[in-house]
């Protein structure tokens, strides 16, 4: 039957920055299409917290445990314990990635001319690097089993360049650039979903991207305004816009689909 393709009943998925806005609404999405989640982010108490709710609300065991995506002996931990609990990992989301947010700081600060090494380095560091490690820890256990699905959470920017205009007030100021990093480190992160697409075919491993579309978050009216008028469908994503993109590509509802970038964006990138 067409609706047992997207359940999830009896899997084990990780998801890496589990406490964020989408990070949230993947673990909620895997968790009602039945997955036992692990929930992964810096703050023990808030991700063990979550796990809970988790439970509770839908039955599955869960585990939360804080990791550090840019640690190797971090993230091998992280596997030990979700294969100590569940005996095995199924599914794994590398969601968690830096988007730099400047408040209070002048626009020159945040001009690519200006952009620090140091802030740079930090978004590779979280972005790609963390991306690597999980899939290299957790997804070279999925070979050795012959099964697995990995998703790579990128975004519209690492496929189109951002469009700065956005952030012009409408008296003609600009006090927010969108960094060079985020485009940058999201891009390589599909091209890196293709290599271990490839790389693991062979395996049963399956690999593949969701790139969202920008997400309203109590954002200043003049820039949801803007990014809705450059938006086919007419409005920002909603936080729960994208559940059913990431259990898809979970489930066996995409098993001939791999080294894909699925774009969800209300039509963003069609412009």
């Amino acid at each position: 039957m067409t609706s047992t393709l997207f359940s999830l009943q009896g899997k084990v998925a990780i998801v890496t920055g589990a406490l964020g806005l989408l990070g949230k609404q993947h673990c909620r999405a895997l968790a009602e299409a039945g997955t036992s989640v692990v929930v992964t982010d810096l703050d023990e108490h808030m991700t063990v917290t979550f796990a809970a709710e988790l439970q509770e609300q839908y039955g599955h065991g869960t585990l939360g445990l804080a990791a550090d995506i840019t640690a190797q002996d971090s993230v091998e931990h992280l596997h030990r314990a979700a294969i100590g609990r569940f005996g095995k990992v199924d599914v794994l989301v590398n969601n968690a990635a830096v988007d730099d947010v400047f408040k209070g700081t002048s626009a020159e600060i945040i001009r690519f001319e200006n952009y620090s090494l140091e802030l740079w380095r930090r978004s590779i560091d979280v972005n790609l690097t963390g991306t690597f490690l999980c899939s290299q820890i957790i997804g070279s256990e999925m070979a050795r089993r012959g099964s697995g699905s990995i998703v790579n959470i990128a975004s519209t920017y690492g496929v189109v360049a951002p469009d700065q205009s956005l952030y012009k007030r409408p008296d003609g100021s600009q006090t927010f650039f969108k960094s060079p990093a985020y485009p940058a480190t999201k891009a390589a992160v599909i091209s890196l979903t293709r290599y271990l697409a490839g790389y693991w075919g062979r395996d049963g491993v399956r690999v593949n991207c969701l790139s969202p579309g920008g997400v309203e978050n109590s954002q200043e009216n003049y820039f949801i305004r803007n990014y809705s008028a450059r938006t086919p469908l007419g409005r920002m994503a909603k936080p729960d816009d994208y559940k059913g993109a990431i259990v898809f590509l979970a489930s066996d509802a995409s098993n001939y689909m791999t080294g894909a970038n699925l774009v969800v964006d209300g039509g963003w990138t069609v412009w």
